[in-house]
């Protein structure tokens, strides 16, 4: 699994000046190497957009004024000289006319979450991906922490034996009051329904836990019961909301994701119970995996240490008793991708039912959680049915 040679040219839709996450994937894409920032329509303004590429040293020629304008762009280059991929950071209301333009162009993609707005958007999207054969990953960053990975591995492996109940909570006080109102540009987008799309909290935070859940433990969502609320006055998009789950095969579950939630920070939360044992993981204090068995003393794994799974171990990129934090679980999603970008392209090959990255199926189920969520918040009966896989 050594870099390959090559770093992949990346173009950037979204992310300018100002915006976290932004800066957060490019970070993340630089960590190890594997990417270079070779292109970039960087804001919904030319002038913006232009200013963003210029702050980031991108030559004027590929400094583009508009996704539009940068896809058009690409294309007259030669194909070895033309972006390998675009990673798209916009609120969610762009998510699905920029993939789907730059899917059918032939691109890889990198998306940020949640995928699109709507199921019958997500499955038009998974169905141009299937045709073009490109890669497609969505980032549900948290996947990529070491300790998550060996979490993945032990349940797999019966380390707890048969899954009986999993608990996720993720907490946050940003919204506590309506900060949308007071010129916070990342609240003013995700609040608004023509932006961000039928959920807020559900959408932001709840599709993260709903996709945790599912990379660790493979479990599917057989229906669910669904409290959401907009508990601050005047806001249109939930910022509260309380699950409990129902698993194929029995296991039974309990999410929740709050943005009202006082003094909490990014506290999300997991715990899974099986018949002969129990893992917990915190993201706060991610480099520690607390594995407790019926009758015996508890322990505390840690990232980077040779007991772990491989998965673990490769995703654990500097030595022990250094901790490892969002950055580079952001960069062990772009470092997937970029493993399977290189295969598609007749590079090492990786095991195409186990891809070490969210694809695009995480998304397209993550779309299908939130919708089904807001239907039973809305719902007057007790438990709404998941939709099978379509």
């Amino acid at each position: 699994m050594a870099t390959p040679v090559r770093r992949l040219r990346l173009g950037m839709v979204g992310g300018g000046r100002d915006a976290f996450i932004g800066s957060v994937h490019r970070h993340a894409s630089w960590i190890e190497d594997r990417y270079e920032l070779s292109a970039g329509a960087l804001s919904s303004t030319p002038e913006k957009a232009k200013a963003s590429g210029r702050d980031l040293g991108l030559p004027d020629a590929r400094n583009y004024g508009s996704w539009q304008e940068m896809l058009e762009g690409e294309l007259r280059l030669p194909r070895d000289e033309r972006i390998d991929a675009v990673s798209i950071v916009t609120p969610n209301h762009l998510h699905f006319p920029v993939a789907k333009a730059f899917v059918e162009a032939g691109f890889h993609v990198i998306c940020d979450k949640p995928l699109v707005h709507t199921s019958a958007q997500a499955d038009e999207l998974a169905s141009l991906v299937e045709k073009a054969g490109t890669v497609f990953a969505v980032t549900y960053n948290y996947t990529g922490y070491p300790m998550v990975k060996q979490a993945r591995h032990m349940v797999r492996s019966g380390a707890i034996g048969t899954i009986r109940k999993v608990i996720v909570e993720y907490n946050q006080d940003w919204l506590s009051t309506k900060l949308e109102d007071q010129g916070a540009k990342q609240a003013e987008w995700r609040t608004d329904p023509a932006r961000s799309g039928i959920a807020g909290a559900v959408g932001d935070i709840g599709s993260h836990a709903e996709n945790l859940v599912s990379t660790i433990t493979g479990l599917e969502i057989t229906e669910l019961c669904a409290d959401v609320t907009a508990m601050v006055p005047g806001r249109e998009l939930d910022d509260d909301a309380s699950i409990l789950v129902r698993y194929r095969g029995g296991a039974k579950g309990i999410m929740l994701a709050s943005q009202i939630c006082a003094g909490e920070e990014n506290a999300f939360r997991l715990r899974i119970y099986g018949d002969t044992g129990s893992l917990t993981w915190h993201q706060e204090d991610p480099n520690y995996l607390r594995y407790k068995v019926i009758g015996q003393p508890e322990q505390v794994l840690k990232r980077a240490n040779a007991y772990l799974c491989e998965a673990a171990r490769r995703a654990g990129t500097i030595p022990p008793g250094h901790p490892g934090g969002f950055l580079e679980a952001f960069a062990n999603v772009y470092k997937g991708a970029a493993l399977a970008i290189h295969a598609a392209e007749g590079g090492p090959a990786i095991d195409p039912d186990d891809p070490d990255y969210p694809t695009i199926a995480d998304g397209v189920r993550g779309v299908r959680f939130i919708e089904t969520v807001i239907a039973s918040g809305r719902s007057t009966q007790k438990w709404t049915l998941f939709p099978s896989r379509g």
